[in-house]
C-alpha cells in the first residue's frame, strides 16, 4: 500500500474529498416536529423485509445530535458532506401543506455547515418516499414524478441559496430493480409491470424535478446519482459477452440513455415499453442539460448467460462470488479496477459532464477493542479505490471529488444494523461516535492533501 502523501499527490489541488450519509439512514426523530411516516417507516415493520425488524426510528439520532456530527465531520479535514433531505418532513403527504419545522431543520444544518467552512451537497430523494403516496402507486405512478417536481421547488426556493451542489435522486438502479422487481426494498414488489413503469416514472421525476429547481434557483448546479455496474463475462464466450451487454442495458442504459441522450435503447423499448406509458415530450423533459452527476461504486458483477426457455430480459445471470475470494463483511467482491474500468466504459458510451465519486467504502463489522476499531481492511479498500479513482483521472475521466460511505455506521436497509460500513462507530445503545483507524487514515490523506494546494 502506498503512503498518504503518494496518494494525495495523485489529485489535483481542487478535488474535492467528502463523507456521505442518507437522512432515514442517520436522522430518527421519524415521528417529531411534523414528519408523517415513508414507505420506509412501514416496510421496515413488515415481518422478514428488514434483519430483525430494526428500523430508522432513532437510528444514529442525528436529529438531535447534529451540530456535534458536524463537528465531528469538520475534525476530518474533509471539503464537502453529502447528505439527504427527507421528502417527509418537508411534505408530510408527499404533497400539499408544507411543513415548515422540516425546513427549518435544514436550514439549521445547512446554516451549520456553512458556518464550519463544508461545501453542501444535499440529495433531494434517497428513498424515504411519503408513505401517503404509496396509496398512488408509489413510483409506478406518474403523479408521484409530478409530486416530486413540487417538493424540488419548495426545498430549492428555502434552501438553494446556500448549495453547491444538487442531486435530484440517489441510485435509481435501487429504486426501481431492487424496490419494484427484486422486491428487496421498499415497497417489497416483485413486479416486471410495475418496474417497468417505476423506471419511467422516476426518470420523469428527475427531469421535473430538475426544471423545477433551475426554476427556483437557475444557476444551482444539477446533477443525479447513479449506481451503474460494471460487468465482466464469467467465460470468454460469445453467449456470456452478449449477455454482459444485455445486462448492461438493463442495470445502466435504461438511466443513462433518457437521462443523457433523450432516448431507450430499442432493447430496452421491446421488453419494457408496452408497460412504460411513454408519453409524448417525455424524452425531452427527462434529458435536462446537467453539470454534474455522481458515480457510486462498491462491487462488480460476473455475468453469466441464461439459456433457459423461460429466462426473461436481459437473460443474464449473475454469478455470487466464491467465499474464497476478497470480500468485504456484507459478501461483495472487492475489485477496484472495476471502478476505472466502469467509468471509461461509460464515459466511452454517453457523452458525460464531469462526475464526483458520490458513493465509495466498505462494510467490515469491526469492534471497539480497548477503545480502538482497528479496521485495516477498510484501510486497505480505500486506498486501492482512491489509485482506481486517480487511474481514472489519469486516462482523462474528469472526476472532480470523491464522497466516502460512510461518515458513520448506520441503518443500512434491508440488513439493519448488522452491516457497518462508517469509518466512524456508532454504538447503537448509547449513540456514542468514536473514530475508526480508517477515519484517522482519511484524516492523514486530506492534510497531506491540503499541502499541495
Amino acid at each position: 500500500m502506498a503512503s498518504e502523501r503518494t496518494l494525495a499527490h495523485r489529485f489535483p489541488a481542487d478535488f474535492q474529498f467528502g463523507v456521505a450519509t442518507a437522512a432515514y439512514q442517520i436522522e430518527g426523530a421519524v415521528a417529531e416536529d411534523g414528519r408523517k411516516p415513508s414507505i420506509w417507516d412501514a416496510f421496515s415493520r413488515m415481518p422478514g423485509r428488514v434483519y430483525r425488524q430494526h428500523s430508522g426510528d432513532v437510528a444514529c439520532d442525528h436529529y438531535h445530535l447534529w451540530e456535534n456530527d458536524l463537528d465531528l465531520i469538520k475534525s476530518l479535514g474533509v471539503d464537502a458532506y453529502r447528505f439527504s433531505i427527507a421528502w417527509p418532513r418537508i411534505l408530510p403527504e408527499g404533497r400539499g401543506p408544507v411543513n415548515e419545522k422540516g425546513l427549518d431543520f435544514y436550514d439549521r444544518l445547512i446554516d451549520g455547515m456553512v458556518a464550519r467552512g463544508l461545501k453542501v451537497f444535499p440529495t433531494l430523494y434517497h428513498w424515504d418516499l411519503p408513505l401517503a403516496l404509496s396509496g398512488d402507486g408509489c413510483w409506478t405512478a406518474r403523479s408521484t414524478a409530478e409530486a416530486f417536481a413540487d417538493y424540488a421547488e419548495i426545498v430549492v426556493r428555502r434552501l438553494g441559496d446556500r448549495m453547491d451542489a444538487l442531486a435530484t435522486m440517489n441510485e435509481p438502479w435501487c429504486i426501481c430493480h431492487l424496490s419494484h422487481l427484486y422486491g428487496i426494498h421498499a415497497p417489497g414488489e416483485k413486479s416486471t409491470d410495475a418496474f417497468a413503469a417505476a423506471v419511467h416514472t422516476l426518470n420523469l421525476a428527475h427531469g421535473l424535478g430538475t426544471q423545477a429547481a433551475r426554476s427556483a434557483k437557475p444557476d444551482l448546479p444539477m446533477g443525479i446519482v447513479l449506481n451503474a455496474h460494471i460487468g465482466y463475462p464469467v467465460a470468454e464466450t460469445v453467449e456470456d459477452a452478449e449477455a454482459t451487454e444485455r445486462a448492461f442495458l438493463f442495470n445502466n442504459d435504461i438511466y443513462f440513455a433518457p437521462v443523457f441522450e433523450g432516448r431507450y435503447h430499442p432493447e430496452i423499448l421491446e421488453a419494457f415499453g408496452d408497460k412504460m406509458a411513454i408519453q409524448d415530450g417525455d424524452l425531452k423533459t427527462i434529458n435536462q442539460p446537467l453539470d454534474w452527476w455522481g458515480l457510486n461504486y462498491y462491487t462488480p458483477m460476473r455475468i453469466k448467460a441464461d439459456a433457459s426457455p423461460t429466462a426473461e430480459y436481459p437473460r443474464a445471470g449473475i454469478v455470487p462470488p466464491a467465499a474464497s475470494e476478497d470480500l468485504t463483511d456484507i459478501g461483495w467482491e472487492i475489485h477496484e479496477d472495476g471502478l476505472s474500468d466502469l467509468l471509461a466504459e461509460l464515459y466511452r458510451r454517453y457523452t458525460l459532464p464531469p462526475c464526483y465519486i458520490t458513493e465509495n467504502g466498505a462494510c467490515y463489522n469491526d469492534e471497539p477493542v480497548d477503545g480502538i476499531i482497528d479496521d485495516q481492511r477498510r484501510i486497505n479498500y480505500l486506498d486501492k479505490h482512491f489509485h482506481a479513482t486517480a487511474n481514472a483521472r489519469d486516462a482523462g475521466i474528469p472526476v472532480k471529488g470523491y464522497f466516502l460511505w460512510s461518515l458513520m455506521d448506520n441503518f443500512e436497509w434491508a440488513e439493519g444494523y448488522k452491516m457497518r460500513f462508517g469509518i466512524v462507530h456508532v454504538d447503537y445503545e448509547t449513540l456514542v461516535r468514536t473514530l475508526k483507524n480508517s477515519a484517522y487514515w482519511y484524516l492523514d490523506l486530506i492534510k497531506e492533501h491540503q499541502k499541495t494546494r
